[in-house]
């Protein structure tokens, strides 16, 4: 399957996984190890990756030297705040410029505030930062977020948690035809089939925690999804035959027949 580019490095997997709800670091391993995530999202005010030397890191069940770390600001209400936690992020992990920004506008339906959102995008790009942003399925905000610099857009599929899939895929057409930048798929994703139809709408990747974590079985699930993902992306480039509304087409020749 051909490679995903994100801030010039390749990616052979499309699936980007989280690193919470799991039950020990253990199941979070062997779920990643079952999903082919090259990339990992961290909440780094709610995992230890250095914070508390005296409690189990993160860090040594995935070291950064096999997977991408993308450290993200859940739980953050304004731009000040994703701000200074990706700072924090990055003196922890040595420089490391990689980042997830994700602005919320309340804790109920953690929908993306996106006035914080562009305000905080604007500020870590010039600070160096490479942005990869959590934002709606508005294709304007989109593109604004494209253009202030951001490395990748990230719209919604549905609330963060929800488990409801895709419920707009119109927008995100309209947002994968306009940006020059990945679009990934984040948020709302339940199972298989709602990975596999992000990508064939033409996403560059998804991105999930509940749905692996949550599931009655998180590894069996990684799996599932790391073939609906591959599964999908190749729908996606095939290119799917067209639909005929009320014409039918034979599957067999229909000439040379006998008798014909």
């Amino acid at each position: 399957m051909d490679a995903l580019v994100i801030a010039g490095k390749t990616y052979s997997s499309r699936l980007l996984v989280g690193t919470g709800k799991y039950k020990d670091f253990a199941e979070t391993r062997a779920a990643i190890d079952a999903s082919g995530a090259q990339i990992v999202t961290v909440a780094i005010r709610r995992t230890n990756i250095g914070q508390d030397p005296n409690q189990p890191s993160l860090l040594d069940a995935l070291p950064p030297s096999q997977f991408t770390y993308l450290p993200n600001t859940a739980g953050c209400y304004t731009a000040d705040d994703a701000i200074r936690t990706l700072r924090l992020a990055r003196e922890l992990l040595d420089g490391h410029d990689l980042v997830k920004l994700e602005v919320l506008g309340d804790p109920q339906s953690l929908y993306p505030n996106v006035v914080e959102t562009l305000k905080a995008a604007e500020v870590l790009v010039k600070d160096g930062f490479k942005v990869m942003v959590y934002t709606s399925d508005d294709p304007i905000i989109a593109k604004q977020l494209e253009d202030i610099g951001c490395v990748a857009v990230m719209p919604l599929a549905s609330l963060i948690g929800s488990g409801m899939g895709i419920l707009n895929p119109w927008n995100l057409r309209i947002i994968i035809d306009r940006l020059s930048v990945p679009v990934i798929v984040d948020a709302g994703v339940g199972t298989a089939s709602d990975a596999a139809i992000a990508m064939e709408l033409g996403c560059d990747a998804v991105l999930m925690n509940t749905a692996i974590a949550g599931a009655g079985n998180p590894i069996l699930m990684a799996s599932a999804m790391k073939k609906a993902v591959e599964a999908g992306r190749e729908a996606y480039l095939a290119g799917r035959m067209a639909k005929k509304t009320y014409q039918a087409s034979p599957s067999s020749p229909t000439a040379g027949l006998i008798g014909s």
